[in-house]
């Protein structure tokens, strides 16, 4: 390990959990907390500023931008930070988006005090760190892809879960109301239900949805 720490942003609409990241981080040899954001449009702004290797990103923030755009426009750019979700959700609905968007890591916000360290310092080498839950499920569709909901089906299955109807979920998401249908054959045929009730409940057991 070189002397140069490893500086943090941290990320998240919480002022109590900011703290409680802080608290826990800054006790580690090689890690400094040089800057916190209280909403995605500003955590963007603030790693652009090139002072910065790794970010803490939460995933769901009051309103605006979500941790997962918000972790594509922090890795688009050149020389960019690292990324290191840290969140209470681990459904294929939160993961997904986050690691395609170029999160570097995913962690759950109960993790251990030293997995948590090690995971900024992994992430700050440019390795990925994934929760057990999580690489066991992205295993899982690695292993199964036929069976894998893809990440618009999961799209459409949660906003099922949010009592959506056919044409809501296909305003929201941009797609023709035969589509979203169409989506829904394909989710009902992979998890062996038939009914929205039915693909919901399975869904949330699997973990692919968080309800």
């Amino acid at each position: 390990m070189t002397d140069t720490p490893v500086r943090l942003l941290l990320a998240d609409d919480h002022p109590v959990v900011r703290a409680g990241l802080r608290a826990v981080l800054e006790t580690e040899d090689g890690i400094v907390v040089v800057a916190e954001a209280a909403a995605a449009e500003e955590a963007v702004a603030r790693a652009a500023q090139g002072d910065i290797d790794v970010v803490l990103m939460d995933l769901q923030f009051g309103k605006g931008m979500n941790g997962a755009e918000a972790t594509a426009q922090i890795t688009a750019r050149p020389q960019a930070p690292r990324v290191l979700i840290v969140t209470t959700y681990g459904s294929d609905a939160d993961t997904l988006p986050a690691i395609e968007a170029g999160a570097t890591g995913y962690l759950l916000k109960d993790a251990p005090p030293e997995e948590l360290a090690a995971a900024v310092r992994t992430a700050a080498a440019g390795r990925t760190t994934l929760a057990p839950a999580v690489a066991d499920r992205l295993m899982n569709r690695l292993r199964t892809p036929a069976t894998a909901l893809t990440r618009r089906e999961t799209e459409v299955l949660a906003l099922v879960a949010e009592g959506l109807s056919n044409q809501a979920i296909g305003h929201r998401l941009h797609l023709t109301e035969g589509t979203v249908k169409s989506h829904l054959f394909r989710i009902y045929a992979k998890l062996g239900v038939d009914s929205r009730t039915a693909a919901v409940a399975t869904a949330t057991e699997l973990g692919l949805i968080r309800r």
